[in-house]
């Protein structure tokens, strides 16, 4: 069989990207389905553990077509130096598998808490995946291999159902870790809101009293100078009548006394 071509070999390459992706998530996924206790969760995982098995086989089938081994990273170049590289890089993606597998079955505080993290790191495989295979599909379009694009498109669109489900799935774990982890009485402030609102309360007790009290001595001075109006304006009203009167009787005085004078005179003549 002829040597792969430089365009056969750059599709090797990021098919094999996704192959040892899907090995790793193989060991992964049966860590994570021996710590779930939903059944529909632990059912789901199991679908997509075959989902994956599934895929990771037609990769092979699809890169041996091309000319290429399934998990060796080729590169363009010589053949004895693609399969060094490509054995190093198996080599490392094998152990990293392996490790996961463990340390997800260590993952918090209770069963809650571990689904929880599992189910985010699931997450964001998924979509590490449907970038790859996004990129795969793209690649063998500009490269007019149709085949190849099927096969990522195909499992781009299982991956991103599982990432679905998982999106829906996170928010009733995180729930769940509150059930389980968090006493019902202490799962809201209250203490601290029932302070701030007697705080605030009394706050605007004292607000209110003060501002009633100032108002109220407003009204006090008000009525004060009020008062002291209404008693000046009598005394001077008393003033004025006093005066009136004075002058009334002055004149009347005078008018007296010019007509007795009148009628002095008048006598004096006539006895004359």
């Amino acid at each position: 069989m002829a040597d792969p071509t430089v365009r056969e070999l750059k599709l090797i390459q990021y098919l094999n990207e996704a192959y040892g992706k899907e090995k790793e998530l193989e060991t992964a996924l049966q860590a994570d389905i021996t710590a779930t206790t939903r059944p529909p969760y632990k059912k789901r995982l199991q679908e997509h553990l075959k989902e994956t098995k599934a895929q990771a086989r037609a990769l092979e089938r699809r890169i041996k077509k091309l000319g290429g081994t399934a998990e060796v990273a080729s590169l363009p170049g010589p053949e004895a130096a693609t399969k060094v590289a490509g054995a190093a890089t198996s080599a490392a993606k094998k152990g990293a598998a392996l490790a996961k597998g463990p340390l997800h079955a260590l993952r918090g505080t209770g069963a809650a808490e571990k689904m929880l993290k599992n189910a985010k790191t699931e997450y964001f495989n998924e979509y590490e995946e449907i970038a790859t295979y996004t990129g795969i599909e793209a690649l063998a379009t500009a490269l007019s291999d149709k085949e190849t694009a099927k096969l990522a498109r195909e499992h781009r669109r299982q991956e991103e159902r599982m990432a679905r489900f998982l999106e829906k799935l996170i928010p009733q774990l995180a729930k769940a870790v509150v059930t389980e982890e968090i006493p019902a009485r202490d799962r809201k402030p209250t203490d601290t809101k029932k302070t701030t609102a007697r705080r605030g309360t009394a706050a605007r007790s004292r607000s209110a009293a003060s501002s009633g009290g100032a108002k109220r001595a407003s009204s006090r001075t008000s009525r004060r100078t009020s008062a002291a109006r209404s008693s000046n304006g009598a005394s001077a009203s008393r003033a004025s009548g006093s005066s009136s009167r004075r002058r009334t009787t002055t004149s009347a005085s005078r008018r007296s006394s010019g007509g007795g004078s009148s009628s002095g005179g008048g006598s004096s003549s006539s006895s004359s």
